[in-house]
């Protein structure tokens, strides 16, 4: 048998045990390269680059790997 409530839970209740299910916007910075938002301590995903530096080649199309 599973777990069966003994009392009725209250919508207060409900909100306290909710209240951490809330949904985090990632922290966002502004390219220095390219002047587009991005998160931070990642690859720019509109010019490739990370630090000032280029990191990868966004032009580049995508290989993909063969199925094994």
């Amino acid at each position: 048998m599973g777990a069966v409530p003994k009392h009725k839970v209250s919508k207060r209740r409900q909100g306290f045990r909710a209240a951490h299910q809330y949904i985090e916007v990632p922290p966002l910075t502004t390219c220095p390269t390219c002047g587009q938002k991005h998160r931070t301590h990642y690859v720019c995903p509109h010019c490739g680059h990370y630090r000032g530096r280029l990191v990868i080649d966004v032009n580049r199309k995508r290989q993909r790997r063969p199925e094994a």
